[in-house]
């Protein structure tokens, strides 16, 4: 890698003023000609789908105008098709491509032409996909990604299409090149790590996208065959009503999660390839591969939705830089190393892709003081009590029964429920320090457990509110290149903080230390004071059996180096990390 180059780095910015827009014919390669008639089947299939949709509700509803409404649809489709394919014609004829040494460079565009040239050292990522149509033609999509997070669309060089063999060529080539550019040396492949058991199908059904489903199938059920069926629940009872709707959303959802989940899933498998590269490869209408250096990797996330927690499963995702992160589709595919599976298995598998005799994420953690439970219990109760009392007084100020009833319901169902959320949320806070890993879990209807390298670890944030301050706690954040960028300790005791934070990264905090241990009462904060020092003119504020006091440098009765006992911490804030130059790395 290039001095300075920062392994996070993202595209790199177009050349402007020395770049000809108009390739050279020696070396720039197009793309597959076979990209126009692929538009003109997709385009096909989507606007034949859309519009007998569109012609059987009318027809359901309206049967007279059928026969008009099929012919300005067909007109109308005809017109689309012969626009999609005479642009992907346009656009065949103004790509082209080529590797060199050191750049991949890509130029496109009809009316605004445009040319876009990206680093090797600074490629990440190298994925191919492939659906159905593509498929069919023996075509693929590679996507060439450097995982800057912001401007996606501007971090990823996407040739679609390319001939399969051709996509497996470029991207062996990219990912040697980007290996001699300041990768490790290619090595042995240490072969299959993990590929799907037909078994884990099950668990695709356990999240809380399944209700979801089974509205949406039965909203579109419901337009389409709205008289016959509306008809049959109008004229049962309204009790077997709501039962046939429940049943009819838990049935849909359910065959309808199952399907994606194994069609995202399905030919599952996880290897190491030689280079210390893993490569995820799935699907069935839709075929992906993603490749992931594993110099990129700082720790692995263990994900348990509720239900798939209360089955005993779990997901392993990679910490890494030079991922997508958010909440879309996308960006967890490209995380994901091992679907949900049995947990003891992810364990497993999270020890194998770590290079650990056991993972780091089995381990015991520490719990986190009873103030943090009482936060939850507090949130529940104000979640639940406003909507009962405000009920209660609706039916009061207007004398009807039915607001009181809801409100005693409410009580009776949603007290119950939200106090064992919160105390199952707190059960789930623990934090410790593993080995080489700093480990954090948090959550309930979503757990998480990170399991982060130390060495990753390049700075730490410590928030506390008004609230966290009374009970003495902070939230302490770990801050590293990879994943989301930071993960988080939840009300944790101000005093483990500190005493976590020094453990996790000694290097990194003990130069901020004024006095006291990082096992102890740790109190102020200067920049550049070692620890135990004295700042002349410094008292740090702490608070001394309840009540706030400045610590004089001795007490009466009292040698000035002994250590005083605090039992609440009132503010500690770490200064600039500027200050400091932290000199570890990630290897």
């Amino acid at each position: 890698m290039r001095p300075g180059a920062s392994p996070g780095a993202g595209l790199a910015p177009e050349r402007t003023g020395t770049l000809d827009l108009e390739p050279d014919p020696s070396g720039w390669t197009g793309l597959d000609q076979r990209c126009v008639p692929v538009a003109g089947v997709l385009t096909t299939v989507t606007v034949a789908v859309l519009g007998a949709t569109a012609v059987v509700a009318v027809a359901a509803r309206e049967p007279e105008l059928a026969g008009p409404v099929a012919l300005w649809t067909l007109a109308v489709a005809l017109l689309l098709v012969g626009l999609a394919v005479a642009t992907s014609y346009a656009r065949w004829r103004c790509s082209r491509y080529r590797i060199t040494t050191d750049r991949v460079e890509l130029r496109t565009g009809v009316i605004v032409r445009r040319a876009r040239s990206m680093a090797i050292e600074r490629v990440r990522t190298v994925d191919v996909a492939a659906g159905p149509v593509l498929r069919a033609f023996g075509l693929v999509t590679l996507r060439v990604g450097t995982g800057q997070q912001r401007g996606r669309g501007e971090a990823t060089l996407r040739l679609r299409p390319v001939e399969r063999m051709e996509a497996d060529r470029l991207r062996t080539l990219l990912l040697d090149r980007m290996r001699s550019a300041g990768g490790p040396p290619a090595g042995p492949a240490d072969g299959r790590i993990a590929e799907l058991d037909p078994r884990w199908l099950r668990y695709g059904v356990l999240t809380a996208a399944t209700p979801l489903f089974g509205i949406a199938v039965l909203a579109v059920v419901l337009a389409l065959v709205d008289r016959p069926l509306g008809g049959l629940l109008r004229a049962v009872p309204p009790a077997v009503r709501i039962v046939l709707v429940v049943l009819g959303i838990v049935l849909a959802g359910t065959v309808v999660a199952f399907l994606v989940y194994a069609e995202t899933w399905s030919g599952f498998r996880l290897d190491r390839e030689p280079g210390s590269t893993l490569r995820v490869r799935r699907g069935v209408l839709t075929t992906r591969s993603i490749s992931l250096e594993e110099r990129r990797l700082t720790g692995v996330e263990l994900v348990e939705p509720l239900g798939v927690r209360l089955a005993g499963a779990a997901r392993v995702d990679a910490v890494a830089t030079g991922l997508l992160v958010g909440s879309g589709t996308e960006s967890t595919e490209h995380r994901t190393l091992l679907p949900t599976a049995p947990r003891r298995l992810a364990e497993r598998v999270a020890a194998v892709i770590l290079g650990e005799s056991r993972s780091p994420t089995a381990a015991a953690l520490r719990p986190h003081p009873p103030a943090a439970r009482r936060r939850r219990l507090r949130r529940a109760a104000l979640v639940v009590g406003p909507p009962v009392v405000a009920l209660a007084v609706a039916g009061g100020a207007t004398g009807t029964l039915w607001p009181v009833l809801l409100a005693v319901a409410l009580l009776v169902v949603g007290g119950p429920v939200g106090a064992a959320v919160a105390i199952d949320t707190y059960r789930g806070l623990g934090h410790a320090v593993v080995g080489r890993y700093l480990v954090v879990r948090a959550g309930s209807l979503r757990r998480t457990t990170v399991a982060l390298h130390r060495d990753g670890v390049i700075g730490w944030t410590v928030r506390q509110t008004i609230l966290q301050r009374r009970n003495g706690l902070v939230t302490l954040g770990a801050t590293t290149a990879a994943g989301r960028g930071a993960f988080h300790a939840h009300d944790v005791d101000a005093r483990e903080a500190l005493r976590l934070a020094g453990e996790a990264t000694p290097s990194l905090l003990a130069p901020f230390l004024v006095s006291g241990s990082v096992s102890g009462t740790v109190a102020g904060s200067v920049p550049g004071a070692v620890p135990g020092a004295r700042t002349p003119g410094h008292q740090p504020r702490v608070a001394v059996s309840g009540r706030q006091q400045d610590q004089p440098g001795a007490e009466e009765g009292r040698h000035p180096g002994d250590t005083v006992e605090r039992q609440q911490v009132e503010q500690h804030e770490l200064p600039d990390r500027r200050h400091h130059e932290d000199g570890t790395r990630r290897p």
